[in-house]
């Protein structure tokens, strides 16, 4: 073999082992996979295999559902509760609601928080100047006329933050916490602050709970402690925060300014938003799905939850362009204010609770439209076998993993209060890399994973609303 193909063979096996760029890689992941032999759908679900075919088909060769999301995100944008484009969200939902032919399109009145970012910065003072790139989280005060400054201590852990002590007193707390997944960094956003305020700290910095990249801050709520001081509050990209403590791992002394106008204005009137297709036979018994209309104040709020909301309202809106409907009502809801306050889940649960012994199932979208999808469930061992075999219907469109752990900030209230089986569609992907960012817009979500959970759902309530018995109470 000749040097120059010795040479050239030896670029191609260094280049396959090379990363793909980040766009290689999204490309490839999505790709179709081998897979194994799809289950054997049951029986008794054989008179759901021709609807179940038709929604999916009908799902897949339209992309209405994605053009109603870019609608949403580009003309209306973000939707902080309290804020004028939310109303406008909510108006504009029911407009459209009524004009794809729903029933019982409505809203019901809800009193939501009307929290103000204002301006906002933060920056490095000493050693040298640099600014932070950060979000104040929802909910934070904000600072005194002409900001705080302070010296930084960086800390990893709450054990570090307590070991600290009287180190605390006087400075800005910087959580400098990696993301592993999202239940187990968010306590430091949500708590952190309290808890270095009761060890007299002025101001914490949390490192964005998401994954790293592109001095991107994920902004996000915060709980104050009833027992602490409540002190201003913000997100930083992860660049910074790792900065901070590499400057502080040598020793350096450092000086932040944080500067945040902040601040709650009276409570403001929204609306949750309601939508059906009555039941044929039992009209009064309900399957309820939906995600929430609000969203932060940063990005467009399209994969949270636009997407879930245009997702479930799709999913209604095949079943009452293809003739069908079920034995029991499905209603499709966007919920208000599950951002920073959850009050649009707890007033459904208020105003429905007559209802609630009669709601078979609840399904929550509010856990991104990405690739791969799964289905997961909290019910009895009955309810979850039956939605793992409803799922083989969905095998075509790689819908069919069902796993543990359903439910949702909007469902909550009402699954807690009856006991109601809880189903959320989860499409995490790249959901965290957006997650409450400015980056959040519709152009990140591909039409087809739009279309793939608008089919998914739709088969999926279209058929527990249609089951002879109720789910969870034994064989089908």
């Amino acid at each position: 073999m000749s040097i120059r193909w010795c040479s050239a063979l030896l670029i191609l096996a260094a280049a396959a082992a090379m990363p793909l760029p980040l766009s290689a890689q999204t490309a490839a992941q999505k790709q179709p996979q081998p897979t194994a032999a799809p289950p054997v759908v049951p029986g008794w679900l054989e008179p759901y295999r021709e609807p179940a075919s038709r929604l999916v088909g009908a799902a897949m060769v339209d992309t209405s559902a994605w053009r109603r999301l870019a609608t949403l995100t580009d003309s209306i944008g973000a939707r902080l509760s309290g804020t004028p484009e939310l109303t406008r969200a909510i108006d504009w939902a029911l407009e459209e609601m009524k004009k794809d032919g729903l029933e019982n399109v409505h809203a019901e009145r809800v009193m939501v928080p009307h929290w103000v970012r204002g301006r906002e910065s933060a920056s490095i003072v000493e050693p040298s100047p640099h600014s932070i790139v950060m979000l104040g989280l929802g909910d934070s005060i904000g600072t005194p006329t002409g900001g705080i400054q302070a010296e930084a201590l960086v800390v990893h852990n709450f054990q570090e933050l307590e070991s600290a002590g009287p180190r605390v007193k006087g400075r800005i707390v910087v959580f400098n916490v990696p993301f592993t997944d999202y239940e187990q960094t968010r306590p430091y956003r949500s708590d952190g602050p309290s808890r270095a305020a009761k060890l007299g700290a002025v101001a914490a910095l949390v490192r964005s709970v998401g994954p790293a990249g592109l001095r991107l801050p994920h902004t996000g709520g915060l709980s104050y402690a009833s027992d602490a001081p409540r002190i201003p509050a913000a997100a930083v990209a992860s660049e910074d925060a790792d900065r901070l403590q590499r400057m502080a791992e040598r020793g350096q002394r450092i000086v932040i300014k944080l500067e945040m106008e902040a601040h709650v204005e009276p409570d403001a009137p929204s609306a949750n938003v309601v939508g059906e297709i009555r039941g044929r036979e039992k009209p009064d018994e309900f399957v309820v799905i939906g995600g929430h209309i609000d969203s932060w104040d940063v990005g467009a709020g399209a994969s949270d939850d636009g997407g879930g909301i245009v997702a479930t309202w799709e999913a209604v809106r095949l079943i009452k362009a293809l003739g069908l409907r079920p034995r029991r009502t499905l209603r499709v809801v966007l919920w208000t204010n599950e951002e920073n306050g959850g009050r649009g889940g707890r007033a459904y649960r208020d105003d429905h609770s007559a209802e609630l012994r009669n709601t078979v199932m609840m399904l929550e979208a509010d856990s991104g439209l990405f690739t791969p999808v799964s289905f997961a469930v909290t019910a009895n061992a009955a309810a979850r076998e039956t939605v793992r075999q409803i799922a083989s219907l969905l095998t075509s469109i790689d819908a069919s993993t069902v796993t543990g752990g359903g439910g949702g900030s909007d469902i909550g209230p009402s699954v807690a209060s009856a006991g109601i089986p809880a189903i959320s569609y989860e499409g995490t992907g790249d959901y965290f890399l957006l997650h409450h960012t400015p980056a959040d817009t519709v152009d990140k979500i591909p039409p087809v994973d739009v279309s793939r959970a608008a089919a998914a759902i739709a088969v999926m309530s279209y058929v527990i609303a249609d089951l002879p018995q109720r789910l969870g109470t034994g064989a089908q």
